[in-house]
């Protein structure tokens, strides 16, 4: 070969190695990766067969692809084709190393090995299957290339075994220097991309499980909202992938690539994380007057004296004046009367969806009631438990409603301190918009419809769904389904949720499909969807 065509030959197997390097390095999925690797060392040395092996969990040679052209065969990989073959053991039963076999000796040493004939060898190789196979097959194994796939670190991950090199004429030949020297360095390349692609894979599984740390943390911290860092992602995903497959409305053209619905996903588990800094006797508020306890009791006590002031008083009665059966029913009527009272106080301690006016002006009578303690006469009520007891809905006062509120905004906070790499750089706002509202009404930014994304649309409607059916909460039970899409309805029609995703939700069954899945039998029952979705 003359000088001006050996350079341009060498000039033209760089850039080749730079062309395939970039490829192997851009390839996110495994299996492509893989037959990348080996359609290039066809390329290079026109090898009939082709086997990559990588060492799997337990130490051994996992077969990953087998092609064969001669065979027209092709197992592994995309090929969707199962490999019926056990791992090539490293070591044999005895712990010793299983030299005999070619690929576990190149996965031991590290050691390319160039054989010219396998049926001439003396290398002390075993080629008795190979054998076997031929002459079952009608086949004629020949020469053997076998290369380790070391990685950065000089580790073995891999074998890249290649069978009958073939001229031009498919004429079998032996691998040549030039040859081994090529796929050597391929197998160099297609092992440092092969690792960084399990070290990102690796770093991914890490971050989820912090992240699932995180949601599992806040949901352990109170025993009341157990669960729900993990739901909302469930139904957050359920309809983003309903949301892709519409075909009409507003949202048919709507879809995401594997990156935005992975994005979604870490988004919705990281959705409460702000939850961390809400003061757990204000997550845990399990009822109206409760702070360290319940301190409805408390004030039953309070009313045990009462009923003992009533009784003593009666008593003195009948000790002056005998006993007079007017003074009899006045005493059993007061009795009763405090009695009432209090289980009426019980029943308002529990929170609920709304409160009427007029227990709120009972509680505040009954709070005018006087009793006598250490010669200082006291309400049976403080303003405060006055106050606490008349919450309108659910069991937080407004200042303790801000606490609670407020986690969304330490949500924000915390996520957009993170170092997202690009394709996670949306998280702080999907995971900070779930409680936004259309008509602008939400929090933290009050932020109107064409201010959010669709993702944080999905998001508010899972969490709200999700709050709705929850049989943990402390101030309600999990309601129905017919309950809980009513009154979605309603925040449809309020321009508080998103119509369209809603309807997609409905006609698509989320509803059903989770609750068959994670709520009780109880709370399924029948629901009128056309009812729903109407204005």
């Amino acid at each position: 070969m003359k000088e001006k065509d050996r350079i341009k030959y060498l000039e033209d197997k760089i850039h080749r190695l730079s062309e395939i390097g970039m490829a192997l390095s851009s390839e996110k999925n495994t299996d492509k990766l893989f037959e990348m690797i080996l359609d290039e060392a066809r390329r290079i040395t026109n090898a009939d067969g082709r086997t990559l092996y990588t060492i799997d969990k337990n130490g051994n040679l996992k077969f990953e692809i087998l092609s064969s052209d001669t065979m027209n065969q092709k197992m592994g990989g995309t090929s969707g084709i199962e490999i019926p073959y056990y791992p090539v053991k490293l070591y044999l039963d005895d712990g010793k190393p299983n030299n005999s076999n070619i690929s576990a000796y190149v996965a031991l040493t590290g050691k390319t090995v160039n054989i010219r004939d396998a049926y001439e060898t003396e290398k002390g190789f075993d080629f008795s299957g190979t054998k076997a196979f031929d002459k079952k097959y009608n086949y004629r194994s020949k020469s053997f290339l076998t290369v380790p796939l070391k990685n950065h670190e000089n580790e073995i991950i891999g074998v890249m075994q290649l069978l009958n090199a073939r001229d031009e004429n498919k004429n079998i030949i032996s691998f040549t220097s030039e040859m081994q020297e090529q796929v050597e360095s391929l197998s160099s390349q297609g092992a440092v991309a092969l690792t960084n692609k399990r070290l990102v894979e690796e770093l991914k599984t890490l971050f989820e499980a912090f992240i699932k740390l995180i949601a599992t943390a806040i949901d352990k911290k109170s025993e009341y909202t157990g669960g729900h860092c993990e739901r909302v992602p469930i139904i957050t995903m359920m309809l983003a992938e309903a949301v892709e497959k519409v075909e009409v409305g507003k949202y048919k053209n709507f879809s995401m690539t594997p990156e935005e619905r992975y994005e979604l996903y870490i988004a919705s588990w990281l959705h409460d994380c702000g939850k961390v800094a809400t003061p757990p006797h204000i997550v845990d508020k399990s009822t109206k007057l409760e702070a360290i306890f319940d301190r409805i009791e408390l004030v039953n006590h309070r009313m045990e004296i009462l009923k003992r002031d009533a009784e003593i008083e009666f008593l003195k009665r009948q000790l002056r004046v005998g006993k007079i059966k007017e003074y009899d029913k006045k005493y059993i009527d007061r009795i009763k009367q405090i009695d009432d009272n209090m289980k009426f106080l019980r029943s308002v301690n529990y929170g609920g969806e709304f409160m009427l006016p007029e227990k709120q002006d009972r509680v505040r009578e009954i709070s005018s009631e006087v009793l006598k303690i250490d010669g200082k006469n006291i309400n049976i009520l403080s303003d405060e438990e006055v106050e606490n007891l008349n919450i309108p809905k659910g069991t937080l006062l407004p200042k303790e409603r801000e606490i609670i509120n407020d986690h969304i905004v330490i949500t924000i906070e915390m996520l957009e301190k993170l170092p997202y790499p690009k394709q996670l750089k949306n998280v702080p706002e999907f995971a900070g918009g779930h409680h936004e509202k259309l008509d602008g009404t939400g929090y933290p930014k009050g932020l109107k419809s064409d201010e959010m994304s669709v993702q944080a649309k999905m998001m508010a409607i899972a969490d709200i769904f999700e709050a709705l059916t929850a049989a943990d909460r402390p101030y309600k039970d999990g309601k129905k389904l017919s309950q809980a899409m009513r009154i979605m309805g309603f925040m449809k029609n309020d321009y508080h949720i998103d119509e369209d995703l809603f309807e997609i939700f409905v006609k698509s069954k989320i509803h059903k499909n989770y609750a068959e899945k994670y709520l009780s039998e109880s709370q399924i029952d029948k629901i009128d969807e056309e009812a729903i979705l109407s204005k």
